[in-house]
C-alpha cells in the first residue's frame, strides 16, 4: 500500500473551507495519512502555494506550513493542530510569513491550488533550528522513502 494523504476537511482537488483560510479562523485543516513504508523513522509535512501572487503568472510558491520529526507513529494531526497540541518530538520550520505554525490561504488574486504534502522519511532529523521549506528539502535529500499530497483550491470571496 502506498503511503496516501487525506482530509476529512476538504477532497482532493476541491475547495478548502474558508474556516481554514485568512477569511475564517485561520485553523489547520485535520490530516491523515497511511501506508507508511517500512522503515519509516519519522515524517515531515509541507504546506504551499506555487501560484503566487497571480495563478496567470505565478512568480514564486509561497510556503504555509513545516513540520518535520513528526514520530513514526503519527498518522493524524487534528484540525486547529498548534505548535502546543502537536506530537512529542515534531519540530516547526518558519513559514513565509515569517512565523512558525499553519497559515492558511489569503490569495491576493485568482483561484490558487495549496498542495499539503507529508513525506516518510528513514531518519528523524538534527534539529534544524527552524528551517526554511528550501532548507527541509535539503536535509529530507536521500531519506525520503515515500510521499502523498492533497491539493486543495482557494479564492478570496470579494466584499
Amino acid at each position: 500500500m502506498a503511503l496516501a494523504l487525506r482530509s476529512p476537511s476538504f477532497e482532493h482537488e476541491g475547495t478548502i473551507p474558508a474556516k481554514h483560510t485568512c477569511q475564517g479562523d485561520d485553523v489547520a485543516p485535520a490530516l491523515a495519512w497511511s501506508g507508511a513504508p517500512a522503515g519509516t523513522n519519522s515524517f515531515a509535512l509541507i504546506v504551499d502555494d506555487p501560484d503566487a501572487p497571480d495563478p496567470r503568472a505565478p512568480k514564486m510558491t509561497w510556503v504555509h506550513w513545516v513540520l518535520y520529526n513528526l514520530p513514526a507513529a503519527t498518522s493524524a494531526l487534528p484540525e486547529g493542530a498548534t505548535s502546543a497540541a502537536l506530537p512529542q518530538g515534531t519540530l516547526e520550520g518558519v513559514n513565509d510569513f515569517g512565523s512558525t505554525g499553519y497559515r492558511g490561504p489569503c490569495p491576493p488574486i485568482g483561484r490558487h491550488r495549496y498542495f499539503f504534502k507529508v513525506y516518510a522519511l528513514d531518519v528523524a532529523l538534527a534539529d534544524l533550528r527552524t528551517p526554511t521549506k528550501a532548507a527541509l528539502e535539503r536535509a529530507m535529500r536521500g531519506h525520503v522513502l515515500g510521499e502523498a499530497q492533497l491539493m486543495g483550491t482557494y479564492e478570496k470571496k470579494r466584499k
